[in-house]
């Protein structure tokens, strides 16, 4: 079991090699659900087989090439991404953004928790013919959410052996689930699709590349065991690379799919539909195997959960603090499973507020490393007026001021289910690119405000005196010994 918390991994501890995060950032994108999003590329967006392949590949490369990019800085810190995030806002300052991305975390455990539980529900049906019942979901999700619980509370070993062997099992069941696409679906109908328009090409990125940047706060988690001598590229290269062999194929067949069914697109159980679609023999391993990728996903992200909860103060041990999210997000998926009418709406809805969410940290933190900061492992943990990065009373005025105007920009384009924004109607809101005004602004306006002043500024608090080496033990006059401690401090 990992028993290291927030505390700096030591260079002695980096063990760590680049290409396990390329397992770990396929497991992160192994879910169904990229199959329902395919779907609505097709029927809401009308986009041709060609549009969508664009859409997919330009939202992985982007999304997760800034998850390559902020795992970096794990590399350097050593520490989680909300760890290092105190050097940025200040000690108290990350509290804000974290308890936002914290809650942002229980809302995509949720729908992912509820996900799982569907496809549960659905080769129970397959193969003992067994219906849904509200007593049975909520026994589902209570046994998904502990299975997530339990990966994520080993640690970091458990989730790298169990990614290297989800993600060659996941994807010989998707190698099948393409064989018998390519077997049965009607490719002249796809293939003779008129485009769609540039707009509507456009929009789509937002939904699919919101799910790969609500990555981006925890890429230093499973990167802070690398050595600092691991190659940069070739972590941006895992990450990017990681997210094309599982976006690519999934989105494409949910596309495809939709073609002949497109009630895919709008079904409330999209696994169910998606075990209708496909002959049982191949069905019911792939739902199986995809309830084994989505287990994972929730337990990395209850795993970095962990980390936030813990800057937020909660003063007990990672393995605890995981336990904190999976119990919220077991009352929050028995809430939506019984309660939500429209699945996808809700879904669709959330991944738009999370991208917003998630895009103004990412900007302050892009542009705070693209400023050539290092971290001091001192500094981090202290929380106390003393500490490196307490700033203007634990604040930093420029991050804070550059993080909650990017956040109202955003929101000024957003319009959701619940909220729409004043800007919603301009071009940027229609092309659903409020994420990337969001990132821009807070990158910007983090770029032209002045830095902390001090030593600390450059990410490094300033050294400690060195200790006294007298003591009034030490032999000799008692104004010697005062003498000599003056000059030491």
């Amino acid at each position: 079991m990992e028993n290291r918390g927030l505390e700096p991994v030591p260079d002695a501890e980096r063990t760590g090699r680049v290409r396990t995060l390329f397992p770990t950032w396929v497991t992160a994108n192994m879910t169904v659900l990229l199959l329902t999003v395919g779907a609505g590329l097709t029927v809401f967006n009308r986009l041709n087989f060609w549009q969508v392949l664009v859409v997919a590949a330009t939202a992985s490369v982007v999304s997760f090439g800034l998850v390559g990019l902020v795992s970096i800085a794990g590399r350097q810190g050593g520490a989680p991404g909300m760890a290092l995030s105190r050097a940025v806002f200040g000690q108290r300052g990350n509290l804000f953004p974290g308890a936002l991305l914290w809650v942002a975390r229980w809302g995509w455990e949720t729908v992912n928790a509820v996900t799982g539980s569907y496809a549960l529900l659905a080769v129970l049906d397959l193969l003992f013919d067994v219906r849904r019942t509200g007593t049975l979901a909520l026994v589902m999700l209570a046994a998904f959410v502990a299975a997530g619980f339990l990966v994520s509370g080993i640690g970091i070993r458990a989730l790298r052996l169990s990614s290297r062997i989800s993600v060659l099992l996941f994807g010989v069941a998707s190698v099948l689930v393409l064989a018998d696409l390519i077997a049965s679906a009607p490719w002249g109908t796809v293939l003779a699709r008129p485009p769609g328009t540039a707009a509507m090409l456009i929009a789509g990125i937002a939904p699919l590349a919101a799910g790969g940047i609500s990555w981006v706060p925890s890429a230093p988690d499973f990167a802070r065991y690398l050595p600092r001598s691991a190659s940069g590229r070739a972590m941006v290269g895992a990450a990017v690379g990681g997210a094309l062999v599982t976006v690519l194929p999934m989105v494409m067949m949910g596309a495809v799919m939709a073609v002949s069914s497109p009630h895919l697109a709008v079904t409330k159980n999209p696994v169910a539909f998606i075990g209708d679609l496909l002959p049982r023999w191949i069905a019911v391993p792939y739902l199986l195997l995809a309830v084994v990728g989505m287990v994972l996903i929730n337990a990395m992200s209850m795993y970095s959960a962990g980390f936030t909860a813990q800057t937020l103060g909660f003063a007990i041990p990672r393995a605890w603090a995981v336990g904190v999210n999976a119990t919220i997000s077991l009352l929050l998926g028995g809430t939506l499973m019984l309660v939500a009418r429209n699945f996808i709406g809700t879904f669709l809805s959330f991944l738009t507020l999370l991208g917003v969410t998630f895009s103004a940290w990412i900007g302050v933190f892009g542009m705070d490393m693209l400023r050539g900061r290092t971290y001091d492992p001192v500094a981090l943990m202290d929380t106390s007026p003393g500490s490196g990065y307490w700033y203007t009373r634990g604040f930093s005025r420029p991050a804070m001021g550059a993080w909650a105007v990017a956040l109202a920009t955003g929101l000024l384009f957003t319009d959701v289910e619940w909220f729409t924004g004043p800007l919603a109607t301009s071009w940027i809101g229609h092309h659903g690119l409020g994420w990337a005004a969001t990132i821009l602004v807070a990158a910007g306006a983090y770029a032209v405000l002045p830095r902390p002043t001090g030593g600390e500024a450059a990410g490094v608090s300033p050294s400690p005196p060195a200790p006294c080496p007298w003591s009034p033990s030490r032999t000799g006059s008692r104004r010697g010994w005062r003498a000599r401690r003056s000059r030491c401090r």
